[in-house]
């Protein structure tokens, strides 16, 4: 930031008086040409970053839990000493200032260095030689960030069948399609990472086996790989149409970089769209797409969107929301064929379409962990140290089944943030830590100007108690089973969001054993 009129508050090198800020307080300021947050804690007072580095949220916006700090938007963590990112999606370290108080006042100094993460780097003298990783999406990438940030020496490899080096997949069915970011930001990091960080990122890799004596795995070209520990981060695949005409060009699914660009040219020219699907991915397709002017049909089987995971309200707030954007629905219908620009629905109606998008559901890419003889439930089955059933080998992300401490139940998700927190806590434990995942899931879905937040897991619940107005915007839902708190929903609440995660999280180590980070 150059612009001196873009900066806001006060010149906190000239200083502020100490009681312009309370105990627990924060406050925006600017050093030189950068905003910078004031937190104080007690008699401590830190200077760090003001905005999130992960998609820029003000993190003045956000909460203060011990020595750290929370985004508001996305629930990124970062410890106020040291600017560290402490939990995804942000992996990058927000900058800190030195802080001196004289004369009740308090004055921001010299910008500090960055210092590397060192508490923890002793582990390597139990450190692997070889660690490889089959999977470049969110939890292969994670894991492979954070063993080089813990400061690992070792060799890393990162097989993935994909064609682009790990993206910022949330981005495919949001800004990126809608039009809205660059291609430039898909990245989660420049192909310069790789080689500089020493990881051999091999692109369009196809694994068919492991061989769990030899501890080779073992590749469609014919070669073998060596490990002493594994990751098997392989995500999920999209659910294929199996109706008639499904196999036609402009018929997609969304997953990859490649999909989302295919899906992109096709509405160059397409006027009539229609998306089969109301999940989260499709009914974000349905607003990416009318934020490029098409029309926009939803076809699915339920009676209202995202009923089952955020309940009627809000199913029918989605709805609603949607339509006031043009979107048109066809719910309790399926499509039964396509036929050029045709689709028919079981219900007997035709849409054309120049464009389809399937969004009817994913399923864990587990085929690896069965040939291998894992235990698998469902996904791929993990402790609570994220350690599969045979040793060296670690799973995480959407195939893995863990047994989470807040729900008391064995549960897969497939949320981005969780797949990058996953891999960040089996980077630890694959360098001999013994660090129990704790965290609470946590996904948000983007509609047009309105961002949901859901912290938690509730597959079911006997009780949904609504705090505010649903069709205003401004609420909270908290989906309870047996009188707790197993989820909470919400939109333009984001402190409360914060709030509850934190309380879940502080639930879930104390059913654990261990301590919030």
């Amino acid at each position: 930031m150059t612009d001196q009129a873009k900066l806001s508050g006060p010149d906190l090198t000239q200083g502020i008086a100490l009681g312009e800020l309370s105990d627990g307080g924060k406050l925006i300021g600017h050093a030189g040409d950068e905003q910078v947050l004031l937190v104080r804690r007690g008699t401590e007072v830190f200077a760090v970053g003001a905005q999130c580095t992960h998609y820029h949220a003000p993190l003045v916006d956000g909460l203060v839990v011990d020595d750290t700090v929370r985004c508001p938007w996305h629930h990124a963590c970062f410890n106020l000493r040291t600017g560290e990112a402490l939990r995804a999606p942000a992996l990058s370290p927000i900058l800190c200032w030195s802080v001196e108080q004289r004369d009740g006042r308090i004055f921001v100094g010299e910008k500090r260095a960055r210092m590397p993460t060192l508490s923890r780097a002793k582990a390597s003298e139990k450190a692997p030689n070889k660690i490889v990783i089959i999977g470049g999406g969110a939890a292969g990438f994670a894991a492979t960030e954070k063993l080089r940030r813990e400061l690992y020496q070792g060799s890393i490899v990162m097989l993935s069948n994909e064609s682009a080096a790990p993206i910022d997949r949330p981005n495919l069915s949001k800004d990126y399609l809608a039009g809205s970011a660059p291609e430039e930001w898909v990245p989660l990091r420049p192909d310069s990472f790789y080689s500089e960080n020493h990881i051999e990122l091999r692109l369009e890799c196809n694994v068919t086996g492991i061989d769990m004596r030899s501890r080779e795995v073992l590749l469609a070209n014919g070669r073998n790989v060596p490990f002493d520990r594994l990751l098997l981060a392989t995500g999920a695949e999209p659910v294929r149409l199996s109706i008639p005409g499904a196999d036609q060009p402009h018929v997609h699914t969304l997953r990859s970089l490649s999909d989302c660009r295919a899906i992109i040219e096709r509405a160059k020219t397409a006027r009539r769209a229609v998306v089969l699907g109301a999940s989260f991915i499709g009914l974000e397709v349905a607003a990416a797409l009318r934020a490029r002017g098409i029309e926009v049909h939803v076809v699915a089987p339920e009676k209202r969107p995202m009923e089952r995971i955020l309940g009627v309200q809000m199913g029918d707030f989605v709805r609603s929301l949607h339509e006031e954007h043009g979107v048109i629905f066809h719910l309790e219908d399926a499509a039964s064929a396509i036929d050029g620009d045709h689709v028919s629905l079981q219900g007997g109606r035709t849409l054309e379409a120049e464009l389809v998008v399937a969004g009817i559901g994913v399923r864990p890419r587990i085929e690896l962990a069965e040939q291998a003889g894992l235990t698998v439930d469902r996904g791929v089955v993990v402790n609570a140290y994220l350690e599969t059933s045979a040793p060296a080998i670690w799973a995480a992300g959407d195939i893995a089944r863990w047994p989470d401490p807040h729900s008391g139940e064995s549960i897969r998700v497939e949320h981005w943030v969780m797949a990058e927190r996953q891999g960040q806590t089996a980077a630890l434990n694959m360098l001999g830590h013994r660090e129990r995942f704790t965290a609470v899931p946590f996904f948000w879905s983007q509609h047009y100007d309105i961002s949901i937040n859901y912290v938690g897991h509730a597959e079911k619940w006997d009780q949904l108690a609504i705090d505010g107005d649903i069709a205003a915007g401004d609420c909270v839902l908290r989906f309870k089973r047996s009188g707790r708190v197993l989820a909470v929903a919400s939109i333009f609440r984001d402190v409360e969001s914060l709030q509850a995660e934190v309380t879940m999280e502080r639930d879930a180590v104390a059913r654990a054993g261990g301590q919030i980070v």
